[in-house]
């Protein structure tokens, strides 16, 4: 986006995407808004499984605990027993999600001979080993459960705006297009060139370079409305976004 959308946002007209974040959907559920609460908790449900999961696999649990206990804290959520709690939306939902995640845990071990954990609610459609190879890679360092959950966190808003952008270019079929510019680097050593791309597509190397930019920006804007949906106010955006690439920064070096 451009930097005047960001001034925008600071308007009384905030866009539209704002309308909508984890903290509204959370709120809605705690206030019994069946409409809103049962599809969107399940979004927040398969957007927030996996960095949970890294956290508790890291906090020491093996691999079936993990998704048991990741499973049993999202059927809390949607049963709604954690969000009578919850009496102000404020700061990163991402914080929000984790502390409440410690407090599970806490309780957790507090218990023995509990009942089979889930009550036999599966909402998300589970792949364990797709969840464990994911947290297997992890490299072997000295990051805490909890910097393993927001490297994980970044990681997977990262892969929502792409998931989106690759819907966004199939819904106009132009899939084949898409997976080729999705990693284009044209400098890159033994690439392809503007010129060879557009033959490939029959386009000019003008329209590449164009199709390029655009998908580089719409991409960006994506990412803006994925963070912009794990906050509180509109200005606390940027700052948000600094912390994100910091994240992927941290985690690529």
């Amino acid at each position: 986006m451009q930097d005047s959308d960001t001034d925008a946002g600071r308007s009384s007209d905030q866009p539209q995407w704002f309308a909508t974040t984890h903290w509204s959907v959370v709120m809605a559920a705690k206030q019994g808004d069946d409409s809103i609460a049962a599809v969107a908790l399940e979004k927040l449900c398969r957007t927030y499984w996996l960095p949970l999961y890294a956290y508790i696999r890291r906090d020491g649990q093996n691999a079936t605990e993990a998704q048991d206990l990741t499973q049993e804290f999202f059927a809390r959520l949607l049963a709604r027993d954690y969000l009578q709690h919850l009496h102000h939306q404020n700061g990163k939902f991402r914080s929000f999600l984790l502390a409440y995640l410690k407090n599970f845990l806490s309780e957790q071990r507090r218990k023995t001979g509990a009942q089979k954990r889930g009550g036999g609610c599966v909402f998300v459609p589970l792949d364990e080993p797709a969840g464990e190879e994911g947290y297997l890679l992890e490299p072997v360092d000295e990051l805490t459960a909890e910097q393993v959950f927001e490297r994980r966190w970044a990681q997977t808003v990262l892969q929502t705006a792409l998931d989106r952008l690759r819907a966004e270019y199939a819904a106009r079929g132009q899939t084949p297009l898409f997976e080729r510019l999705q990693d284009y680097q044209p400098r890159e050593p033994g690439g392809q060139s503007y010129a060879q791309l557009g033959d490939e597509f029959g386009m000019t190397e003008a329209a590449i370079k164009s199709a390029v930019q655009r998908m580089r920006q719409r991409h960006r804007e994506l990412l803006r409305e994925e963070i912009a949906q794990t906050v509180t106010r509109p200005e606390e955006i940027e700052e948000e976004l600094r912390y994100f690439r910091d994240l992927l920064g941290r985690a690529r070096g």
